[in-house]
């Protein structure tokens, strides 16, 4: 039992140019030492190469590339009686979206382009064609879980 009381989350604030709470939590991961109209560029900057790329708005194809990136079952270590289980669980929609928004981020960090902005353009058009490394991730991750399913009865 928790001794401290519960902690209060920060409400965040929609962005500047699409007014979406979603796009400010993207700006903030991309965010490095504190320089946020950098990340902001490069996050508006992505945005603008979906669009020349596919043709559709930015902001669709961000939301459908989070919808397939966007985790429903997680393994988490459960300790019984010496050993430790991977146990399957279900992800709640605000970690959903955290961890869907981390593994684009890093996975963009990861790639060969030249500029961060290509990077994540390229990561969010792979993510929203159910191709790449965040979605690899997701199913990585089901696989895990898939496999450990026979310990989903020690489930806390």
């Amino acid at each position: 039992m928790p001794r401290r009381a519960a902690a209060v989350r920060r409400e965040t604030q929609p962005d500047a140019k699409f007014n979406n709470r979603l796009v400010t939590q993207l700006i903030n991961k991309v965010l490095l030492d504190g320089k946020k109209s950098i990340a902001e560029n490069i996050v508006y900057g992505a945005f603008d190469l979906v669009q020349e790329k596919t043709g559709e708005d930015p902001l669709t194809v961000f939301k459908k590339a989070m919808d397939n990136v966007r985790p429903t079952l997680e393994c988490k270590p459960k300790r019984v009686g010496g050993a430790t289980y991977q146990v399957p669980m279900e992800v709640n929609s605000r970690r959903a979206t955290t961890l869907a928004i981390r593994w684009i981020v890093d996975f963009s960090r990861k790639r060969k382009e030249h500029t961060m902005r290509e990077r994540l353009a390229n990561e969010i058009i792979d993510a929203s064609n159910n191709t790449g490394a965040a979605v690899k991730k997701r199913e990585d991750m089901y696989k895990m879980a898939e496999a450990n399913r026979a310990f989903s009865h020690y489930r806390f």
